[in-house]
């Protein structure tokens, strides 16, 4: 993993530890990496048409987004998909597979995190939808602490206020893995803005497990985040403004005082499955789910415990007439 850490999506490395084994819950009609040919035609859309090679990254929004497609590819065999094959994939090597065509189809590419990998394929692949897009990371606090009668942080609002504040987030900001990418970013945004607070450091469910202890008491925290996560389903928190936009070109520099970027969702296709199956390729181009969506769609999974293509099933079965217009 270390040799594309810096290139790879911030939101990526926080999801790499997202179970591979969720390709093995995926619907009739999607066949896991290694199924035969046999196995990955069960439940197809029809005898006819290709066999879609997707790449599915480890994170459960991609699992469920295959899974999306997948039902729509067998409600509608005229777009030409009469199976669906799955190969577990983290991005670098996802991104030199579709770049060759061993993969017709990428979903949940995490602009701009991905955007090195896109260019370098972008003579035979094609960026052809974002999914969503507004997925914010930043720090966040609980709505209680900053707003209403009483509110212990009332008046701020943005980052570089947050030394006015010490006392009352006890001089902490709670982070995840010490190894992510955004850890990495949020220390020296720490030391950039001068600011008199540590860095706590843990796991991504110790942190969500944080969380859910001061908002059971009512109390501040102040910690990093990210959309899209099922977190804000279930907490309503405030992200606090970043006083500069995101920079590339001094993010992860010393005087680091870029915001962390909004991350897009896009879907990526090699060029070959224009021609292969036009029909699913022009119904791809329109597919649009928004970002509420995907967070309710991983707490079903995540939070409540679903399975991935009953979590797809219900969707699609929810939104005919949006899927109609991406198919007509």
């Amino acid at each position: 993993m270390q040799e594309y850490l810096n290139a790879m999506s911030t939101l990526s490395w926080r999801r790499i530890a997202a179970p591979v084994a969720l390709t093995a819950t995926l619907a009739l009609g999607v066949a896991g990496c290694g199924s035969s040919d046999t196995d990955s035609a069960k439940g197809s859309a029809s005898t006819g048409g290709i066999e879609l090679k997707v790449g599915q990254f480890s994170w459960t929004a991609a699992a469920v987004e295959t899974n999306i497609l997948a039902d729509i590819a067998k409600a509608h065999p005229d777009l030409g998909v009469k199976s669906v094959k799955v190969t577990p994939v983290d991005p670098a090597p996802g991104w030199v597979g579709l770049g060759r065509g061993d993969l017709d189809l990428l979903t949940e590419v995490n602009l701009p995190n991905q955007q090195d990998f896109a260019d370098k394929a972008k003579a035979t692949t094609s960026l052809v939808s974002e999914t969503y897009g507004g997925a914010t990371q930043g720090w966040f606090v609980p709505r209680y602490a900053v707003e209403g009668a009483g509110a212990p942080a009332a008046g701020l609002t943005s980052i570089d206020q947050l030394n006015q504040y010490k006392s009352v987030f006890d001089g902490t900001l709670y982070d995840s893995d010490p190894g992510w990418v955004t850890s990495q970013q949020n220390k020296k945004r720490i030391k950039a803005y001068g600011l008199d607070y540590k860095q706590s450091n843990s796991s991504e469910a110790a942190l969500i497990a944080q969380v859910g202890r001061a908002f059971a008491k009512k109390q501040p925290i102040l910690f990093y985040f990210y959309h899209p996560h099922w977190l804000f389903k279930k907490y309503d928190v405030v992200q606090l403004k970043e006083p500069n936009p995101y920079n590339p070109a001094t993010s992860f520099k010393t005087d680091d005082k870029s915001a962390i970027p909004t991350l897009a969702a896009w879907i990526a296709v090699n060029n070959d499955l224009k021609t292969k199956a036009p029909e699913f390729y022009a119904a791809l181009s329109k597919v649009k789910i928004p970002l509420a969506d995907i967070e309710g769609l991983l707490e079903q999974v995540d939070a409540k415990k679903q399975q991935p293509a009953d979590v797809a099933q219900q969707w699609v079965d929810a939104h005919k007439t949006e899927i109609d217009q991406w198919v007509s």
